[in-house]
């Protein structure tokens, strides 16, 4: 009888794939000046603008260029007031400003709290409240943003960027005369007490701040999706970072080309986790170069950087590679997605027929991971040349230890096969919930000498070490007495020829007090048209009676998290507002 203990997913690995990782006493910064030493001229981030009749540019910076000028921004940061272990907010897209900020912070000793940029004052003031930051890094676009919230915070000092100035030079004059102030990036002046980022990098050029960072000290605050209610801060300690960008880098490394010459995608948003590490640090280790999309909703930009960059690693999210597959121009074989070697495929399950669509299209090979900010992001992986199993979110990366336990005392395991809460522990398990200490004890639990980390999620593995997301613990549904688990519903809903997207949620049921009514809620393809008891008759044959919703509403677009996650609690939700 296999055993978890016996960690068997280990023997499914890619011939080559490390089954330990060393993790070496160093800050997550020191690979940024390994690599300047050992590429200097090497380009590490590339700026694309599309120009009429000239079509795709860009301008791109060295990995020097980048070491420099974080270690001029963490020099600044330092002479303006920054203790170590403060935090400092960044609300920016990504954009060569944002990895400057994320290693000029990590320099200073400052701990990064990334926010969405696109989020409502209300719930960006509360981020920023919550970490306690007195220094922002914003870009002029949201510089009156970040000033209206000022108030309600402890912010002291903002720095200004303007996305204009890593731009190639005729597109940052013709964006400068046509689109500075036509979409509202130009800010004539800062407000007294505030400071433009270009000043300060020049006037600190040169300059390195004189602070000691250490392995254990904090390193980031992640803001979890919020998916279930308040976003909670994830603390992550530069050792969790190192660690979880080491395991991800010994499964990249098993690609043929030399890590140099590839190419990533940055369309994952640099302020979530899966960016920051699998994109941003990952990059930076292996010296590859990132071309910076800084709005992967804009589905012809993305493809454009593909083809005309000629991308080979491309992360991603479901709904992502979903778009893609239905952009009219994929479709009849106009875009060139021919480059693509890998694509990582994380933060929301990956229906069967997305992925194969995707790699039909591009020829590429479509992996399915997991992960979570609390860990602090990859955790699982399916191989990349062994078998990819379908449904599944792969094998636990090298130094992880795995259990499944019992959804009744959330302690004892359960046998291979079965389902229960998927329980984790490995060195990038994060530090617990700032200033949430009841939820904190709630996660993180110490049994036999290790921190196991209770991921709230329902899952199971097979005898070979593959593992199986069933749903979320608190998305289960209770209908007729059986649990159904919303995903498996999605899943088969998805299968529909007509289905571009669909969530399905718990909702009240309208007739039985007490009880729960399942509701699906989906997004049709371009000129296709459904009607509910068509979705009904569909499922006839793929799920049991208590599995099927028998309340479908059609919508134009389902609501998600900045990483592709679809928000059920807001699903149900809207369908309470409408009673």
């Amino acid at each position: 009888m296999v055993t978890y203990a016996e960690r068997p997913w280990i023997k499914s690995y890619d011939v080559g794939m490390p089954t330990s990782v060393e993790i070496p006493e160093v800050p997550l910064h020191q690979f940024l000046k390994d690599t300047r030493v050992r590429i200097p001229n090497g380009t590490a981030l590339i700026t694309p603008a599309n120009l009429p009749l000239l079509g795709r540019i860009s301008h791109s910076i060295t990995y020097e260029e980048l070491d420099r000028q974080s270690d001029a921004l963490a020099a600044a940061l330092v002479d303006i007031g920054l203790k170590k272990s403060d935090r400092v907010a960044i609300v920016m897209p990504n954009s060569v400003a944002f990895v400057i900020s994320f290693y000029g912070i990590l320099k200073a000793g400052g701990v990064v709290a990334a926010t969405n940029p696109t989020y409502p004052a209300e719930r960006m003031a509360h981020q920023i409240n919550d970490c306690g930051a007195e220094i922002v890094l914003t870009m002029t676009l949201f510089y009156d943003l970040v000033k209206e919230v000022q108030p309600r915070t402890k912010v002291q000092t903002v720095i200004a960027a303007n996305i204009k100035e890593y731009l190639p030079p005729l597109a940052k004059l013709l964006f400068t005369i046509a689109k500075e102030k036509k979409e509202g990036h130009y800010l004539e002046d800062v407000k007294p007490g505030d400071y433009w980022f270009q000043d300060l990098l020049s006037r600190h050029d040169g300059k390195q701040a004189n602070v000691q960072v250490l392995p254990d000290d904090l390193a980031i605050f992640q803001y979890t999706g919020g998916t279930t209610g308040v976003a909670k801060a994830a603390m992550s300690k530069h050792r969790a970072l190192v660690a979880n960008m080491l395991q991800t880098e010994g499964f990249l490394d098993l690609l043929d080309a030399p890590a140099e010459a590839h190419i990533f995608l940055g369309a994952i948003p640099f302020f979530h986790v899966y960016g920051l590490v699998v994109v941003v640090s990952t990059s930076v280790y292996r010296g590859c170069k990132v071309v910076l999309v800084p709005n992967p909703r804009d589905i012809d930009d993305v493809l454009g950087n593909i083809e005309v960059f000629r991308t080979t690693l491309f992360p991603g999210v479901p709904a992502l590679y979903n778009a893609i597959n239905n952009h009219p121009k994929v479709q009849n074989g106009e875009i060139d997605l021919s480059s693509l070697q890998l694509c990582l495929s994380g933060s929301a399950p990956l229906p069967d027929s997305t992925k194969a669509e995707f790699e039909r299209f591009s020829g590429g090979s479509v992996r399915e991971g997991f992960g979570m900010s609390e860990a602090p992001t990859a955790t699982h992986v399916n191989p990349i040349y062994r078998e990819n199993r379908p449904g599944s979110i792969g094998l636990p990366l090298p130094e992880m230890d795995m259990r499944i336990v019992s959804l009744e005392d959330d302690e004892t395991d359960v046998p291979v096969g079965e389902v229960g809460e998927l329980v984790m522990a490995g060195p990038n398990v994060m530090a617990g919930y700032h200033g949430m200490l009841e939820e904190t004890r709630n996660v993180l639990r110490e049994k036999d000498g290790a921190r196991w980390l209770y991921t709230g999620d329902i899952a199971r593995m097979d005898e070979d070490g593959y593992f199986y997301i069933v749903d979320r613990k608190k998305d289960m549904a209770l209908i007729g007495g059986f649990n159904v688990y919303p995903t498996t519903v999605e899943n088969a809903i998805a299968a529909h020829a007509s289905v571009l997207e669909v969530g399905v949620a718990a909702i009240p049921h309208p007739e039985r007090e007490g009880q729960e009514a399942l509701k699906a809620w989906i997004v049709l393809k371009p000129g296709e048209t459904l009607e509910a008891n068509d979705v009904i008759e569909f499922l006839g044959d793929k799920l049991a009676p208590y599995e099927i919703p028998r309340r479908v509403s059609f919508i134009a677009e389902l609501p998600k998290t900045a990483v592709g996650k679809t928000l059920r609690r807001e699903l149900a939700q809207m369908e309470m507002e409408a009673r």
